[in-house]
C-alpha cells in the first residue's frame, strides 16, 4: 500500500503547477476517486487537498522570496485572485505574502512526502561545516568567548561542543520536550522543575540533572550574544519558545539569534529576534493552552497552531495510530517518523500515544 501512495504523491508533485484534477490521478492510478481519496488520507494522516494546499503554499515563499509579484505567483498556483492567495498564505503562515517578502521570515518546510523508500533509502545531508562558515562570513562576532550558543538536545550539543564549530564561543543543551506535559508560567524554578519532573515521570532529581545543569551558562553567566539552534518542526519550536520566554523573565538585555534548520538538511536559516512578546505567548500558549495574541515568526504560528491541534484527543496522530494499531510498534513507530515530520515527536512521546490508543 505505502508504494501505491507514493506513486499517487509522485503524480501529484508533477502536477503541483497545473490545476488539480481527482478525476485525472483516479484515471492515471486504474480506482476510484473515493478510493484514491480515502486511502491517501488514511495512509498519510491529511487529506489529498490540504497535502496540496500546503505544497503549493510552501513552494510559494521561495517565488515571493526572489521579489515576484504576489499576483503572479497567485495565478502560478492557482488562485482566483491576489487577494484568494493571500488569505490562504495568512491562514497558514500567521503574515501575508507581502510581509513575508519585506521581512524574509523563517516559516516552517512542508517538504514532498516519502511514504515508500526504495531498499538505498533517503541519505541525510548535514552539511554543518559549510553553513557554519557560511555563518562566520556573515557575522564573525557571533564566534566570539561572550557567545552562547544553546542547541536543542545532547546529541547537536556534543556535535557542535566537540568539534568547537562555533569558535570561542559557549555552548548548552536544552534536554527538554516543552510540547507534552504541564508547565508553569514561571521558567526554571522550583515549580517549574517539580511540575516538570512529575510530568516525565522523573524524579526531581533526575530531571535537574538532565535538564537544568546543562543550562548552567545560561542561568549563571552574562552573554552579549545569545544563539538559538533549533528546528522548525513543533518539537523543537516549543523549546525555542520556552527559552525566549525565560530570557525575557530574565530580563536579558543583549542581542538573540535564531538558526532555524531543517532536520533532514542543515540549510541554516538566521533571524535576530527582538524580546518582548514572547513570554506572555508561552503563557498562553503552553500554559493555557490557547492562541496566542501576537503576531509571531511564520515557523513558531505554524508549530502553535500543531501544537494545540495535538492538544486534541481526536488530533490526526491519535487518529492515525487508531488506524494502524494493527501494526508492530517498531513498523508504526517508522511510519509516525515518515508521516508527521512537522510534529518532531521522538519515541518517547509516540509510544505514550500508542499506548494510549491501546
Amino acid at each position: 500500500m505505502n508504494e501505491y501512495i507514493q506513486q499517487m504523491i509522485d503524480w501529484i508533485e508533477e502536477h503541483l503547477n497545473e490545476k488539480f484534477s481527482l478525476e485525472d490521478l483516479a484515471r492515471y492510478m486504474g480506482y476510484s476517486p473515493y478510493y484514491c481519496s480515502f486511502k491517501f488520507h488514511q495512509v498519510t494522516g491529511i487529506s489529498m487537498r490540504r497535502y496540496i494546499l500546503l505544497r503549493r503554499l510552501y513552494l510559494s515563499t521561495e517565488d515571493l522570496a526572489n521579489q515576484r509579484k504576489i499576483l503572479d505567483v497567485a495565478l502560478d498556483y492557482h488562485y482566483s485572485s491576489q487577494e484568494a492567495y493571500s488569505r490562504s498564505f495568512k491562514s497558514v503562515f500567521g503574515v501575508s505574502p507581502r510581509e513575508f517578502q519585506r521581512h524574509q521570515m523563517p516559516v516552517q518546510s512542508f517538504a514532498k512526502l516519502t511514504i515508500y523508500q526504495s531498499e538505498d533509502g533517503r541519505r541525510m545531508k548535514i552539511a554543518r561545516e559549510h553553513e557554519v562558515e557560511q555563518l562566520k562570513k556573515r557575522k564573525i562576532e557571533l564566534f566570539d568567548d561572550n557567545v552562547l550558543n544553546i542547541l536543542n538536545g545532547q546529541l547537536m550539543y556534543e556535535a557542535f561542543k566537540n568539534k568547537k564549530l562555533m569558535g570561542d564561543s559557549d555552548y548548552a543543551p536544552f534536554n527538554e520536550a516543552m510540547c507534552v506535559n504541564a508547565t508553569t508560567s514561571s521558567i526554571f524554578d522550583h515549580a517549574f522543575i517539580n511540575t516538570r519532573a512529575a510530568g516525565h515521570r522523573e524524579s526531581v532529581e533526575n530531571y535537574t540533572n538532565k535538564v537544568i545543569r546543562p543550562l548552567a551558562p545560561l542561568l549563571d553567566k552574562h552573554y552579549d550574544y545569545i544563539v538559538l539552534w533549533f528546528g522548525e518542526d513543533m518539537f523543537c519550536q516549543m523549546n525555542l519558545l520556552t527559552l525566549l520566554a525565560y530570557l525575557e523573565q530574565s530580563q536579558y538585555q543583549g542581542k538573540v539569534f535564531f538558526n532555524s534548520f531543517r532536520e533532514d538538511e542543515f540549510k541554516v536559516s538566521q533571524t535576530e529576534v527582538p524580546l518582548g512578546i514572547y513570554h506572555s505567548v508561552y503563557e498562553e500558549v503552553l500554559v493555557q493552552h490557547r492562541n496566542p495574541s501576537n503576531e509571531l515568526l511564520p515557523v513558531m504560528y505554524q508549530a502553535i497552531e500543531l501544537f494545540l491541534e495535538m492538544q486534541k484527543e481526536d488530533n490526526p496522530v491519535i487518529k492515525y495510530i487508531s488506524n494502524h494499531k494493527h501494526l508492530p510498534t517498531t513498523e508504526l513507530l517508522k511510519r509516525l517518523f515518515e508521516v508527521f515530520p512537522n510534529v518532531g515527536y521522538g519515541d518517547a512521546q509516540y509510544l505514550e500515544l500508542i499506548r494510549k490508543v491501546e
